[in-house]
């Protein structure tokens, strides 16, 4: 599968943003998403994960209640809502599906990789 992220772009902290990552292929609907971000100078970190059918979704403590992760398997895409976004959020967002589950937060558990989206939130 190929994955295309976009929606990144500058905004002022408190401000939202809404990611989209397509997919390529028939595939979709059969790998669990997840979202993850990397920080000049940092590690790739994860985000959010939701599963197959978006019944069920995991988030790191730092997003937690800001951001909202979903997927369209119809449109083939997942979505990453950003609210109440703070200067630490800047980052390269990318989008990744993976064989495994969706609560997988390792970067070596996802197979695909989308090209990465940059948000820089602003003070």
């Amino acid at each position: 599968v190929e994955l295309q992220a976009s929606g990144g772009g500058l905004v002022q902290a408190g401000g939202s943003l809404r990611l989209s990552c397509a997919a390529s292929g028939r595939t979709f609907s059969t790998f669990d998403m997840g979202w993850f971000r990397q920080a000049p100078g940092k590690e790739r970190e994860f985000v959010a994960g939701i599963n197959w059918s978006g019944g069920s979704t995991f988030y790191a403590d730092s997003v937690k209640g800001r951001f909202t992760i979903s997927r369209d398997n119809a449109k083939s895409t997942v979505y990453l809502q950003m609210n109440s976004l703070k200067p630490e959020d800047t980052a390269v967002y990318y989008c990744a599906a993976s064989r495994g589950r969706y609560y997988y937060t390792a970067v070596g558990q996802y197979n695909y990789w989308g090209q990465g989206t940059l948000v820089t939130v602003s003070s």
